[in-house]
């Protein structure tokens, strides 16, 4: 059974000494560890293959970056969580990063799912839509895609190629006539019966082939048909067919970068700069590029690339699934237990990779550009919006530029349905994490009472910020 173990002294004691305390009652088991500050807050989540050996390194009073040298002198106490093996550490310590966001930890901070295309499989004509969270439907998924947008644009060329339906199988039997997307040829009317059962499940396995990574065949399939048709003289049918063909151009054409012999991998590329970090990620996905997203893990001024690299590889896939391949622009220290815990949890073989040369190469080099260039993107911004922080402080004769800007307003529809909203800003820009809605409650409140109900919200703000701030007590 796991052990949880946080002492307690009667004289507080902070710093390697504090550490020292603890080294006698550890044994040389796998686990993770707390370090906390004299409030009891996390200051850093870790893993080890021998807790004891992990903690002694701490209490030597040399050798530390100023970063872990200023972990080290505020840290408290401790607490310990003993594993079975190394990688349920990993495991383990990923997700109580991403659950207490330590102040000493590289923190991954925007982890939102990614959208698929769900071909959904419980209805005699299928429907082609576009799927976020759990896998639960019945159906075909591809993906994931890099952001909505790629997948609405996908799905646009699909229904210009395909003619398949995206209505809700409750809209589908309610119709008497064809919607609006069969008139502009978006659709091939399947519930009015325009088109047959069996012709409509060609359509849907075309779809399927293209978005399994055989575009070509599909392509040459249809080009053929094109052909026939104007042999035939069906000229009306075999512009259908070349719009069509044209359709599938676009979506490769707004993919980019379509390796040639890259099936199914994330290429994630690093850039670090300014005390910043850039993760570029490309999901390759059955030899077709779905788009590429940036991520800006929050980072201290001396991490390493190798650190950064390894800490976002396990908060990313802590709740997606692993591709087969992870082709990396930094090698990790601990390769091989990465990729024993992913392999684990997809429940078959996940490569990693640091190429050097060759195709794969190419598209790390690819990948870290855009890294590059997204970051400096992002501190030209951070520059401004420092410049707007410090104009403000001298506007307001503050002594210094405002680390967070909490704005608030309240709406209602006609005096009911009434909602405040609160949207926080800071040196870095909008922090839509922090975002909160606020239901108003307030029953002696009269319809359209925009004073009563600030006077609610912020009430409300302010009570949980008294219970939630460690220094209210402190004058600060």
């Amino acid at each position: 059974m796991p052990d949880e173990t946080a002492p307690s002294t009667e004289t507080p004691i902070t710093g390697h000494t504090c550490i020292q305390s603890y080294l006698n009652r550890l044994d040389s088991s796998p686990g993770v560890y707390r370090m906390l500050d004299a409030q009891a807050r996390v200051l850093y989540v870790g893993k080890a293959r021998n807790l004891r050996a992990r903690v002694s390194s701490y209490a030597r009073p040399t050798g530390h970056s100023g970063r872990i040298a200023r972990m080290i002198a505020a840290t408290a106490s401790m607490m310990f969580l003993t594993t079975r093996t190394e990688t349920e550490a990993l495991l383990l310590e990923q997700n109580l990063i991403k659950q207490l966001k330590p102040k000493y930890n590289v923190l991954l901070r925007d982890d939102k799912s990614f959208p698929n295309i769900l071909v959904a499989k419980d209805h005699a004509f299928p429907q082609i839509k576009k799927h976020r969270g759990a896998k639960t439907e019945k159906g075909t998924y591809f993906g994931p895609f890099a952001s909505a947008g790629a997948v609405n644009r996908t799905l646009n060329q699909l229904q210009k190629a395909f003619l398949l339906r995206n209505c809700s199988d409750a809209m589908f039997e309610s119709r008497t006539r064809p919607c609006l997307l069969y008139q502009i040829r978006r659709c091939s009317g399947p519930c009015v019966g325009h088109v047959s059962a069996e012709v409509y499940g060609a359509a849907v396995r075309d779809a399927e082939r293209f978005l399994s990574g055989r575009s070509t065949r599909v392509q040459e399939d249809l080009a053929a048909q094109m052909a026939e048709a104007s042999e035939a003289m069906e000229f009306e049918r075999a512009a259908a067919l070349r719009d069509r063909i044209r359709a599938l151009t676009q979506v490769q054409t707004a993919q980019g970068i379509n390796p040639r012999g890259v099936t199914e991998a994330d290429v994630i590329a690093l850039h670090m700069e300014g005390g910043q970090a850039c993760v570029q990620v490309f999901f390759i996905r059955a030899g077709q590029n779905w788009g590429n997203r940036d991520f800006y893990p929050r980072v201290g001024p001396d991490v390493a690339p190798a650190e950064v690299m390894e800490a976002f590889l396990g908060q990313f896939y802590d709740n997606k699934e692993p591709p087969r391949q992870l082709i990396l622009s930094d090698a990790i220290e601990n390769s091989d237990l990465m990729t024993e815990a992913l392999s684990g949890k997809a429940g078959r073989k996940v490569s990693i990779l640091v190429p050097q040369k060759g195709e794969k190469a190419e598209l790390v080099s690819g990948a870290l550009r855009n890294a590059r260039e997204s970051l400096a993107r992002r501190l030209s911004e951070s520059a401004t919006q420092a410049r707007l922080l410090e104009g403000l402080a001298e506007a307001f004769g503050l002594e210094a530029p405002p680390l967070r800007i909490e704005v608030y307003d309240n709406s209602h529809i006609q005096g009911s349905a009434a909602v405040g909203a609160m949207i926080v800003a800071g040196p870095e820009g909008f922090v839509k994490s922090a975002y909160r809605k606020f239901n108003i409650r307030g029953e002696e409140l009269t319809p359209g009472d925009d004073f009563g109900m600030m006077k609610e919200v912020l009430g409300r703000r302010f009570a949980r910020l008294a219970r939630e701030d460690p220094d209210r007590d402190k004058g600060h």
